[in-house]
């Protein structure tokens, strides 16, 4: 059994890598991404949700910083800070509910300023 904090990490890491493959290996067709606008439920619909994410924190120049993690159990807690090109990403966090390896839900939740 893979704990919840080595998942966060492996998750942590392959979006940093911009990697999707790997990242994929986080979920399965019953996990659930939600957004504050909208609800991604196995691979296809995660993999969409994270190929516009990968677009946007694709460039060299965006920072992304965890600035929390917290671990109870079978849930994980970040809090997290960002500039890319075209956003400011001012305060965010995700919740992720962890069991037997997978990802089982995961919420985002941003405060978000367009750049100018």
């Amino acid at each position: 059994m893979t704990s919840t904090e080595s998942v966060l990490d492996h998750h942590l890491r392959a979006f940093g890598a911009q990697d999707m493959e790997e990242n994929l290996k986080d979920y399965d067709e019953d996990s659930v991404l939600i957004t504050h606008d909208s609800v991604f439920r196995g691979i296809d619909e995660i993999t969409g949700a994270f190929e516009a994410f990968f677009e946007e924190f694709d460039d060299p120049e965006t920072e992304l910083t965890v600035d929390r993690k917290v671990i109870e159990g079978d849930v994980a807690y970040i809090t997290w800070h960002a500039r890319t090109p075209e956003n400011d990403y001012e305060f965010a966090t995700d919740t992720f509910l962890v069991r037997d390896g997978t990802i089982e839900v995961q919420t985002l939740g941003a405060v978000v300023s367009p750049r100018e």
